[in-house]
């Protein structure tokens, strides 16, 4: 695609890049089909990340491409206050009818990010109309990523994404994260951990029940690193949440959509949330789009009072675009047809023995893993925290492989359509690459 400035980089302020750097040897792509990406130079370029933990059903699939270019010359925007359109409500309906047992209505948003906060405010507002309002406390946990909106970082455990921003909520509580050294080279859910979720209990009792809404926790942290819940550690926090009437909220911007191999996460662990956020793998990263399911009980509370009455006041302008919906629906459509999921845990033992082979290999500290998902952690350069991990990331791009890295973390999250070759490469290009790094 000809651009009118291709070789002006300076007024995109690009999120989460190191700016000066990216422009002084930018790294574009310009096409991407299956599981590559083109490059402007004409490479190809593997994806071993599903863009950002999204393309779950690879690139330029048929199905999603003309069900959106339909849409668009069929109804391109239609309100969502006060009005609909069919496709909103029958995405709605296909969400629940695959979400765990319980979620029965789906609020839609345009992002992960957005899918958090909305989760935040219902979870309060419930509470209120129930008659509770003392209930406003929100925990969630160190290491914890909600995305980048106020309510997000506040829950949020992830230093970097909080401390240049000042005040944030107040009320807000955080659960120690799982990352225990113990567990160093798990296969799958660790052994050890699990008490770690007592300390809500301490929580409560410090604040008293009365004034907690809500616990927010990615079922499997990705973008901290790849930390895994130790095995019964989630069906803890549930109890504890069961016994004193705080909601449960499961962040499954990542892991739902097939990412652990099953719809979603609270499928694999066999823990029942009171909510679950989606966005992602919702539209396979083509355009943006969220979501937060929630019970019956959460909903039904709010429908009380006169039926001309608006019941909640949060909502955005493009919640449900008939576009997104379009693009749900193929890419839904698109899973279930090909049986992406089901691939995902067929593969995944495959996926677990290649990442492990790299034991051994020069600066890696640990590794972890669990349905297509894996992290290789790197011992850090003294003094200089997440060089080493980057240099990795740039040397493996130069390499034809795209990989992720997160503090001196690399993790992988690679479209669910992979194949076994395509394994092959990634580790044996991190291993070339780590091997010859300082």
């Amino acid at each position: 695609m000809a651009l009118d400035r291709p070789n002006d980089l300076n007024a995109f302020w690009m999120p989460f890049t190191a700016n000066r750097q990216f422009k002084k040897a930018p790294r574009m792509f310009v096409a991407a089909e299956g599981m590559h990406y083109t490059t402007a130079e004409g490479r190809q370029v593997l994806d071993g990340t599903a863009g950002l933990w999204c393309c779950n059903a690879g690139h330029k699939r048929p199905r999603i491409t003309e069900a959106i270019q339909k849409q668009a010359a069929e109804l391109d925007y239609a309100p969502a206050f006060q009005m609909g359109h069919p496709l909103a409500f029958d995405l709605a309906n296909k969400l629940v009818d695959m979400a765990p047992d319980g979620m029965a209505h789906a609020f839609y948003t345009n992002s992960g990010s957005e899918s958090v906060e909305t989760a935040l405010k219902i979870a309060i507002a419930y509470h209120r109309a129930r008659g509770e309002g003392s209930r406003t406390r929100l925990i969630g946990r160190e290491r914890g990523y909600h995305g980048v909106n106020f309510g997000g970082i506040s829950v949020g455990g992830i230093v970097n994404n909080r401390r240049m921003f000042g005040s944030l909520l107040t009320g807000v509580d955080h659960l120690p994260h799982t990352h225990l050294p113990e567990n160093a080279w798990t296969r799958g859910q660790p052994e050890h951990g699990a008490h770690l979720a007592d300390e809500l209990e301490r929580i409560v009792a410090l604040h008293g029940a009365e004034t907690v809404a809500a616990v927010i926790v990615e079922p499997m942290a990705g973008s901290t690193g790849v930390l895994l819940p130790p095995k019964g550690y989630l069906e803890k926090l549930r109890e504890i949440c069961t016994k004193h009437g705080i909601l449960l909220i499961f962040d499954e911007v990542i892991t739902g959509f097939g990412r652990l191999g099953s719809s979603f996460a609270a499928e694999h662990f066999d823990v029942q949330p009171d909510m679950i956020t989606l966005a992602k793998g919702l539209t396979n990263g083509v355009i943006p789009m969220g979501a937060v399911l929630a019970t019956s009980d959460i909903h039904d509370a709010f429908m009380q009072g006169p039926e001309h009455v608006i019941e909640l006041f949060h909502g955005y302008t493009y919640s449900g675009n008939p576009i997104a919906s379009a693009a749900g629906l193929a890419t839904l459509e698109t899973y279930r047809e090909e049986g992406l999921f089901e691939r995902a845990a067929e593969l995944a033992p495959y996926w677990e023995e290649a990442l492990h082979s790299l034991k051994g290999t020069r600066h890696v500290i640990d590794i972890r893993n669990m349905g297509l998902i894996g992290a290789v952690e790197l011992e850090p350069i003294a003094g200089q925290p997440t060089k080493r991990a980057f240099q990795a990331f740039l040397d493996c791009y130069e390499k034809g492989v795209l990989i992720r890295t997160t503090g001196d973390i690399i993790a992988l999250s690679p479209p669910l359509i992979i194949e076994k070759a395509h394994i092959d490469q990634i580790v044996d290009t991190l291993r070339e690459v780590l091997d010859a790094l300082e």
